[in-house]
């Protein structure tokens, strides 16, 4: 399933990962941003209808200048005390939070229709694969309607959420390391259940693929 999945990536098209019953049991659309459509953008709003994400690689965050909220919030606490009381030490999945800043690109007008939210995703996209990090400031502009999320070094190596697993598939694939990301929910509120998402995959054409089977492949990358 892996070759297909970074086939379908290769083209253009959304895939469907599931990270784990261990983590957070939930089921991803996701997408390589360099190939980001309207289109695109209004199914994974219709038919995922968790946020939609865009994972970027740690050396494309460092490029670009981007924190962790987190460091945001650390760094404005002695103004705004409240934000210390905010420090997200108890999710109960994860040691903390990959969340970044939140962008629109300057050529949209409210950031939040569907064409806006493509073109933030895909110029941020080309801007990194065409190595002008240092121009972000001047096409982009926060906050914004498009929610940065900072993978950690190695990908999956050190943690194992859908930010990086979007990372280190998009690795394999040989695309830009900067990725599209959003949960799909059930009709009940819910995370939709994997038995769900499967029967949606199959349905609508979209690979499948486990966290486990992309982290095994990437062990096995990474030490090629």
């Amino acid at each position: 399933m892996l070759n297909k999945a970074i086939e379908a990536l290769k083209n253009g098209e959304i895939i469907l990962i599931y990270d784990s019953e261990d983590r957070e049991s939930e089921t991803d659309m996701i997408a390589a941003a360099e190939f980001m459509t309207t289109e695109k953008m209004t199914t994974i709003r219709k038919y995922a209808g968790g946020l939609v994400c865009m994972p970027i690689s740690k050396e494309n965050c460092d490029k670009l200048g981007i924190p962790f909220m987190i460091d945001v919030l650390e760094e404005a606490n002695e103004k705004y005390p409240i934000l210390k009381e905010l420090y997200p030490d108890d999710i109960p999945y994860d040691e903390k939070s990959s969340f970044s800043i939140t962008v629109n690109h300057r050529d949209t007008y409210t950031g939040i229709p569907d064409d806006d939210r493509a073109k933030t995703e895909r110029e941020l996209a080309l801007l990194c694969k065409e190595g002008k990090h240092s121009e972000f400031g001047k096409y982009f502009r926060s906050p914004g309607h498009v929610t940065l999320l900072r993978s950690e070094e190695d990908a999956v190596l050190t943690r194992e959420g859908h930010t990086e697993l979007t990372i280190a598939l998009l690795e394999m694939a040989g695309l830009e390391p900067v990725g599209i990301c959003c949960e799909m929910i059930g009709e009940n509120g819910k995370a939709m259940p994997i038995n769900e998402t499967k029967e949606y995959a199959e349905k609508n054409n979209h690979v499948f693929i486990s966290g486990d089977e992309i982290i095994k492949a990437y062990k096995e990358f990474k030490n090629n």
